[in-house]
């Protein structure tokens, strides 16, 4: 061994991407209760909106279906109240035709300078896609949304195309007022089953799961990205969590318990009968597995709560701790894949805060709140110590 020796530099982390959730279809303090609820109403999510762009949250995921209000003229009024805020919204084949799809994105995205990401959508409940005049079977709506993506993407692309397939018939088709983003805004993708995984592989750019337990999301993340490398492509992957984060894991654990303090058993029966009869979900199918409708089994993973999944479909689970525990968490996470969560807590605005102020620090995430202050302070000090405000900015 030399006289001198070097000591490893410890690399840091690398940064992961936070995204918030707007609440589209109401918010409140309690699940399962009409008590301290919020309606539908776009003067409050401009309030999250603004809210998360000032604390410096890379975007917002935007839900779909017959319960929320629409997603693309939601994100289209917020965009233009918001200036750097990304928008997550939802891109459902079947419900319109890719050339109508194909439009609306190009606009959007130039409204928004640039600031649309597309969550294709295929799953859901089949009563409501009923509603919707969708009545594919499952693997049958994945073939169909291949075709709608692939004269989607070559329509954005530039292309004038024709198309003759099984679902699809187009002649002719072009786009004349192309998109901000080149060849098209990224396509977000969530589905557990293969059929899904396959859509994943062959047109999106980030594969999204729900916060199943580390040794599940990482299963699932190995099988999509060996289907991407197999078509020569590698995905970039997402989770969807909720956050009860507080300064002690006593209180963070009591606000759990507060949340779902006014759900029924009959409320949780019919849910979870709905949830097995009505949706062929398979990620639904694996949320209701980590806790089978019981309120003893809800502590699913280490800080990984599933409380949420009682009553409500798709993302049913939280972390749940201190600042620390819950970075610990997402780091493992980080660890098998993942560089981007989507995350929410209830109600929507308060817990927005609360995650940027207590997780942010600890987790790395540079908020924007936290640059002006250092740019407020930086200027008081020098201010105080010799040039005035005026002239350090000269």
């Amino acid at each position: 061994m030399s006289a001198t020796s070097v000591t490893p530099l410890r690399r840091e982390p690398d940064p992961i991407s936070v995204f918030w959730f707007i609440p589209t279809h109401g918010d409140g303090s309690y699940l399962g209760s009409e008590r301290q609820q919020r309606p539908a109403e776009f003067p409050y999510f401009k309030q999250i909106a603004q809210a998360v762009d000032q604390l410096g949250y890379e975007g917002v995921l935007l839900p779909t279906g017959q319960s929320c209000e629409d997603s693309w003229i939601t994100a289209t009024g917020l965009a233009t109240v918001t200036e750097r805020l990304k928008y997550l919204v939802a891109l459902r084949p079947g419900v319109v035709s890719p050339a109508f799809a194909a439009r609306q994105t190009a606009a959007l995205d130039r409204l928004s300078n640039g600031r649309l990401l597309l969550n294709v959508v295929v799953g859901g409940n089949p009563v409501e896609l009923a509603g919707d005049g969708v009545f594919l079977p499952h693997d049958e709506r994945y073939a169909q949304a291949h075709e709608f993506l692939t004269i989607w993407r070559r329509l954005l692309s530039g292309e004038t195309l024709d198309f003759d397939g099984r679902y699809y018939r187009v002649e002719g088709g072009r786009i004349d007022f192309p998109p901000v983003q080149a060849p098209h805004p990224p396509l977000w993708f969530g589905g557990s089953s293969d059929a899904g995984q396959e859509i994943a592989a062959e047109h999106t750019d980030t594969y999204l799961t729900w916060g199943e337990p580390v040794a599940g999301v990482a299963e699932k993340i190995e099988r999509a990205r060996a289907k991407a490398a197999a078509r020569g492509r590698r995905l970039r992957f997402g989770i969807r969590l909720h956050f009860i984060v507080r300064e002690t894991e006593d209180e963070a654990w009591a606000a759990a318990d507060r949340l779902i303090s006014r759900v029924s058993d009959a409320q949780i029966e019919a849910a979870q009968a709905r949830f097995s009869q009505q949706m062929d979900s398979v990620g639904q199918a694996r949320m209701v597995a980590l806790h089978g409708g019981r309120r003893d089994r809800l502590v699913v993973g280490p800080n990984l709560w599933a409380g949420v999944g009682l009553v409500r479909t798709g993302a049913g689970t939280a972390l749940v701790g201190t600042p620390e525990q819950v970075a610990a968490r997402l780091r493992e996470y980080q660890a098998v894949g993942i560089d981007t969560v989507i995350g929410s807590g209830y109600p929507h605005l308060e817990e927005a805060y609360r995650v940027a102020e207590l997780l942010f620090p600890v987790l790395g995430v540079e908020g924007r709140r936290s640059r002006l202050h250092a740019a407020v302070a930086n200027e008081f000090t020098v201010g105080r110590h010799g040039a005035g405000p005026a002239q350090a900015a000269s």
